[in-house]
């Protein structure tokens, strides 16, 4: 990754025992995780498990009702949310949310909106368009009207601009094809290897544990298993519930 890609050195995620919900409802009961810098880790787990939330919560667009969360060793709960991508937190949401009547391009710069990212614009861009050369040559082209596979690049990509620590990546294979799914993973785990932290959340069970070290098994809102990605994708339980082996 070029030094433009960077932040500083990479930081700890810690969630200990964290309650979250939207009104009456509660959707996660005491969830824990820890996410190393370099690392890659994935939650998995049926619709409606609570994973979204999750993500909600560490990008602070959800207040927990209980429970800590820090980052880099610093209390993300005293932190709002505009201010968490200078951090180095970035979040690419469920159905990509782009600015559909802005160019690929200008959502790029979407994604370097800070001072700090409005310097390197240049430089972080020509990265993301080595890693997608489909949007070079779809820049000028505006987001809405190009495929959903596109879609997810475009969105990752401006993720990118802000040159993050940990990427949060929130159901990328929803509503794709299968072979567009495969080129997404295959782009996660192309980022991954360059030394870029992530966090990924997915329906997806068997594509996620091809391309992380770890993963956690979200089910009505709580851990019920963790472990090895290898470990995961053996388990007779897993594989039943999640890979349809038996």
């Amino acid at each position: 990754m070029s030094a433009a890609m960077k932040q500083s050195a990479g930081a700890t995620l810690e969630l200990s025992n964290i309650h979250a919900g939207y009104g009456d409802f509660q959707a996660l009961f005491g969830v824990s995780l820890r996410v190393e810098p370099g690392e890659a880790v994935g939650v998995v787990g049926p619709n409606g498990a609570g994973k979204t939330t999750l993500l909600r919560v560490i990008s602070g667009l959800l207040r927990p009702r209980a429970g800590t969360l820090r980052f880099g060793g610093q209390d993300l709960l005293q932190v709002p949310a505009h201010a968490l991508p200078a951090l180095g937190i970035a979040h690419v949401p469920e159905n990509r949310r782009l600015f559909p009547h802005l160019t690929v391009e200008e959502n790029l710069k979407v994604g370097a909106f800070s001072k700090a990212s409005r310097a390197h614009f240049e430089q972080r861009r020509d990265h993301v368009y080595s890693l997608f050369p489909r949007m070079q040559q779809r820049r000028h082209q505006l987001a809405g009207t190009m495929s959903g596979g596109e879609q997810q690049m475009c969105a990752i990509g401006r993720a990118l601009m802000s040159g993050p620590k940990i990427l949060l990546l929130d159901e990328p294979s929803a509503g794709l094809a299968p072979l567009v799914v495969q080129q997404v993973f295959a782009l996660v785990k192309r980022i991954r290897e360059e030394g870029l932290t992530v966090l990924i959340v997915e329906q997806n069970v068997a594509q996620v544990l091809r391309v992380v070290d770890r993963a956690y098994v979200l089910e009505t809102g709580r851990v019920a298993a963790e472990g090895r990605a290898a470990e995961l994708a053996a388990d007779p339980a897993i594989r039943r519930s999640y890979l349809g082996g038996h």
